[in-house]
């Protein structure tokens, strides 16, 4: 007789050794001011590429050029900043164009091939637009951009020179371009639209409606690749003493977009908080922020813990095929014969093959009895084997797969099974900006959607001072109450 393999897929677990834990952060986010800001000009709309950062920018490009509108307003161009490590960033260096005549370049997209790019500028350019009664509008322009080269500029189909479209967003996945326009139609002085490529061409702007877009104006849409966009609005905010201009959030809850949340502080603050966008993981972001008289850029980072790669909690069963080589022979004799298995836990089964689920981890007996149908002879204990079943090794998390928003729920570790272990921490991460710590935890969701939880377990240090540590995760959907 032989014990074929379990029917369960095993959780593959990835040990990470630290040689020290992280130390505890004494808040959710925190910001600072970049150190490649100017002092005495405007530094605005970062953007996340490889190696640094891409933003705009009108101070000079050399002693000697001062360049601006007949409004008296100064150029934005695009520059560089390339990071050294962590914590320390070269001087910016300007983004140069070739065959353009454009005036101004300003906030800008970079698609995932990391050369094509959707920027701001105006719309008339060249010596049309150095006439002093031309109100030349915004548009939005693609371009190759090789190193510090910017060439192959063309407009967008949807530029126009009676209202301006600007401040783009195109997603990872290169279908969809979210901007901010004036058009006509709109729910207030500017509002966030998206195209789709379709066709190798753009469709036609779409709005995204009176929960996002207000009779304030909405601008600096950044589309994450989790699908949650963010945008920046002046529309009046309902916690006191923040900036005329800040930084909300919105996601696409099952075909619509939900109601905005603002960014909690310290990302919005009491002065104007504009044009953000953040890595991939959430954990740090560029926004521009009026420090004083300028626009300066800071970065934002985030205490919340989110695991790249963390694989699906798996629920534990004890399932086995059993089968014996030798009742083969039995099966294809003239004589019929029957095959009855006793599992040792009180159960029973028939059939050369059978498949059996302990109730739980234990010592069982496992005995096979073949009885002739003829004479109702029993051969006992023809086999017997003895089954040792282990626990495996691993993090779980108990819970819902549903529930509706604002109803409490509870989640727990208790089924995780880390022999040897001395564990330090259970920590959650809830996907919504919120965390808890402990074994047993109480949640609420306050806005309907698809959330994937994570459960991250580590170790206190051993003598080394080395821990271990293990994610698991589990997807929860939040169902809008009617």
């Amino acid at each position: 007789m032989r014990v074929t393999g379990r029917h369960i897929a095993i959780l593959a677990m990835a040990f990470i050794w630290q040689i020290s834990p992280v130390p505890a952060q004494t808040s959710v986010y925190q910001t600072k001011r970049m150190p490649f800001n100017s002092p005495v000009f405007n530094d605005i709309a970062p953007v996340i590429v490889k190696n640094g950062v891409l933003f705009c920018s009108d101070r000079r490009n050399n002693s000697a050029a001062n360049v601006t509108t007949f409004e008296d307003e100064r150029l934005y161009n695009l520059y560089f900043a390339e990071r050294r490590d962590s914590s320390r960033w070269k001087q910016p260096v300007a983004v140069k164009t070739a065959g353009s005549d454009l005036l101004l370049y300003g906030p800008v997209t970079v698609a995932a091939d990391g050369k094509t790019i959707y920027f701001t500028s105006n719309v008339i350019s060249g010596k049309a637009a150095k006439k002093r009664n031309v109100k030349n509008r915004l548009g939005i322009f693609s371009g190759t951009l090789e190193g510090n080269i910017l060439s192959n500029v063309k407009p967008f189909d949807y530029n126009s020179t009676e209202y301006s479209v600007a401040h783009p967003s195109v997603s990872r996945d290169g279908k969809y371009l979210f901007f901010a326009s004036d058009m006509p139609g709109g729910q207030g002085g500017s509002d966030i639209y998206y195209c789709e490529f379709v066709n190798n061409a753009w469709s036609s702007p779409k709005n995204l409606g009176s929960k996002v877009n207000s009779p304030a104006k909405e601008n600096y849409p950044f589309i994450h690749p989790s699908g949650r966009l963010y945008f920046s609005s002046d529309r009046p905010a309902e916690v006191p003493g923040l900036g005329g201009m800040n930084i909300y959030y919105t996601s696409l809850v099952f075909g619509e977009w939900d109601d905005p949340l603002l960014m909690p502080e310290p990302v919005n603050s009491a002065s104007d908080d504009f044009a953000f966008v953040i890595a991939d993981d959430l954990r740090e972001g560029f926004f521009t922020r009026k420090s004083g008289r300028y626009d300066d850029i800071w970065m934002m980072s985030s205490a919340i813990i989110r695991k790249q790669e963390c694989p699906p909690s798996v629920r534990e069963t004890f399932c086995y095929e059993f089968f014996d080589e030798n009742a083969v022979k039995f099966d294809t004799m003239p004589v019929p014969f029957k095959f009855r298995w006793s599992f040792g836990d009180g159960e029973t089964g028939e059939g050369v093959t059978v498949q059996h689920c302990f109730k739980s981890p234990g010592t069982y007996v496992v005995r096979l009895d073949i009885i002739n149908l003829l004479t109702n002879e029993v051969e006992q204990n023809q086999k017997s084997y003895t089954l040792e079943i282990e626990r495996t090794e691993q993090a779980y998390i108990s819970g819902p797969d549903k529930c509706f928003e604002g109803e409490k729920v509870v989640f727990d570790a208790d089924s995780t099974w880390l022999p040897g272990w001395s564990i330090n921490q259970f920590y959650w991460n809830f996907d919504d900006e919120t965390i808890a710590i402990g074994t047993k935890v109480e949640k609420m969701f306050a806005r309907p959607g698809s959330y994937n939880i994570q459960l991250i377990v580590n170790s206190a240090p051993d003598a080394s001072g080395r821990t271990k540590e293990i994610c698991v995760s589990k997807n929860v959907a939040v169902i809008r109450k009617q």
